[in-house]
């Protein structure tokens, strides 16, 4: 029997495993723990969320701003930075007001954050790719920074459980940098996008592909097939793309050993010093500002990096004075998010379709997987690592035409064929891109906020620059005309990708995790989430994340057999 407890009705035990958040990684970890037969409690800071809140289907007349609530802008000013947050769904973002942070002068970060049970799993955008052996032994390659200590072959086991039980669609590509997974049917490309597909691969040798995203093609574990109607972020009542609530949370509580705890914000974890171990954490209630203790004989973060980071910083002990499990120095440090900003995009003049306000709407588009500083390509001169490309072609309406009345209206229901490419690039680590307690700024609950301080440097401007010409290269060979170029970069945090801060590695004097998640310092603490990320990629990585809570878990579950916890 599935339990679930509000913050104050908390009962107190102690679990064999605490997990802290609820999204992508924590619902993966609740849910291995649980069905290997492991008592856990899943703690969230938000509160649960039900399809009744759905509001994929409800046109922008039914709100009361028509999407324009000023609400959105008052209290979520950095979270309307994001392309999800919207009058439909802002409350389930953050409140900016209570949950601040700061940056240096003139180092912005853009941190969008969601407090509901699931957390960013109710509206990402589902892309699913895996990284390549190329990626986990980049130092090896090119000399900068630091190999991951897992291989691509440790993690393809764990890839294959995420992708057969999430469902995702996709087409094989045999591409170096990409590797092919477990594929549902993949989603049909448009005119264009095939067009873009044979005169690229004509004449540069570079791979389009259909995205490989986390939306079901075909009835699967239960959930149906994606009906195309769009808006993905605003829900989903078939639950046709993956969130983690109505998955993997769901599973966990069914197997009757996940004790779920909502509205719980997580503000330390508590240390018993003398044996060196972690024996749970303390969170704050939400909505009553009660101070609680949920004791285990884990503790597992899966917060999101900024925020497992944070709770780590907070959790300094007189043996951790500068953060729990700090005795490396690089709790929070090698802060990165992929850059963004560079791109193109032009109209197809051969094709003539008329746009159509009605015609589904495929939630995914086309990738293009790296192909610069390659196993088969030449070192390019002016950077390392690479970028993928995300973007589409279709018919749409051409609001931006000119004139005035009839004239201006058929101009507009004629449309173009409009075709775009934008990059994803490689964010390096770098020690000083990193986040900190700020000693003067907290939360609602009075919990120390972060200070964070990041820029994107010389290599990642280099790739922008390099992305949008080649974008641009890509769209004219496949015929586009009016093509505009951007190579702008992106204040970090604007991919939404944010890795590192708890870095996995083999030496306890550089790293803060060992190739299991778990702290060097203190062997009952894990991180799962995208802060043990060494490096970056240029791949979205929610689905690396994914698997590597698995494989994290099955390590974790076989030291509970050994009884060694």
């Amino acid at each position: 029997m599935s339990m679930n407890y509000t913050a104050q009705d908390a009962p107190q035990q102690t679990y064999d495993a605490v997990v802290v958040g609820s999204g992508a990684t924590g619902g993966w970890a609740a849910k291995q723990l649980a069905e290997a037969g492991l008592r856990v409690a899943l703690l969230d800071a938000g509160r649960a969320v039900t399809p009744k809140e759905f509001t994929e289907h409800m046109p922008s007349y039914k709100l009361k701003y028509r999407d324009h609530s000023p609400e959105v802008v008052r209290t979520r000013p950095i979270q309307k930075q994001c392309y999800a947050c919207m009058e439909y769904n802002y409350e389930w973002f953050v409140n900016d007001l209570e949950n601040p942070y700061s940056t240096p002068p003139g180092k912005p970060f853009t941190w969008q954050r969601l407090r509901v049970l699931g957390g960013r799993s109710l509206v990402w955008g589902r892309q699913s790719y895996r990284l390549s052996d190329n990626d986990f032994r980049a130092a090896s390659r090119d000399g900068y920074g630091d190999d991951w200590p897992i291989s691509y072959a440790d993690l393809a086991p764990y890839y294959d459980i995420v992708e057969r039980y999430v469902g995702i669609s996709g087409a094989t590509e045999g591409n170096e940098m990409l590797p092919d997974g477990q594929f549902l049917p993949p989603m049909k490309m448009s005119c264009g996008e095939v067009l873009l597909r044979e005169r690229v691969k004509a004449k540069f040798g570079h791979t389009v592909t259909i995205g490989r995203a986390a939306v079901l093609t075909q009835n699967h574990n239960g959930r149906a097939a994606c009906h195309y109607c769009g808006p993905c972020e605003r829900g989903c009542g078939t639950f046709s793309y993956f969130s983690s609530p109505f998955t993997t949370v769901k599973d966990a509580l069914s197997s009757g050993n996940c004790t779920l705890i909502t509205n719980a914000v997580v503000s330390r974890v508590n240390m018993d010093d003398t044996a060196n171990k972690a024996r749970g954490v303390t969170y704050v209630d939400r909505m009553t500002r009660q101070v609680k203790e949920v004791r285990g004989k884990a503790v597992i973060l899966c917060a999101q990096a900024l925020e497992s980071t944070r709770i780590l910083l907070n959790s300094s002990t007189r043996e951790y004075p500068n953060g729990l499990a700090n005795s490396s120095g690089a709790l929070g440090r090698y802060l990165m998010d992929h850059v963004v900003g560079a791109g193109a995009s032009g109209r197809l003049p051969e094709f003539k379709a008329l746009p159509n306000a009605n015609e589904p709407q495929r939630p995914n588009g086309i990738y293009i997987p790296r192909f610069r500083n390659t196993p088969s390509s030449s070192k390019h001169s002016r950077f390392l690592r690479g970028y993928g490309y995300q973007g589409g072609a279709g018919a749409e309406f051409n609001f931006s035409a000119e004139g005035y009345g009839t004239t201006l209206k058929n101009a507009v229901k004629e449309g173009v064929h409009g075709i775009s490419l934008g990059a994803f690039g490689e964010s390096l680590a770098r020690w000083d891109n990193y986040c900190e307690i700020d000693r003067d700024l907290k939360d609602a609950w009075g919990i120390p906020a972060l200070r964070i301080s990041m820029t994107h440097g010389d290599n990642e401007a280099a790739l922008m620059e390099d992305a949008g010409a080649t974008a641009a290269e890509m769209l004219e060979a496949a015929g586009a005309k009016d093509i505009r170029v951007q190579a702008k970069v992106e204040m970090p945090g604007m991919a939404i990708h944010e890795l590192g801060t708890a870095r996995m590695g083999t030496d306890p004097r550089k790293a803060v995790l060992n190739a299991f998640n778990q702290a060097h310092d203190v062997k009952n603490v894990f991180v799962m989430d995208g802060a043990s990320f060494v490096s970056s990629a240029c791949q979205n990585p929610t689905l690396t994340m994914m698997a590597v809570t698995v494989r994290a878990c099955a390590h974790l579950i076989d030291r509970f057999r050994k009884s060694e916890m």
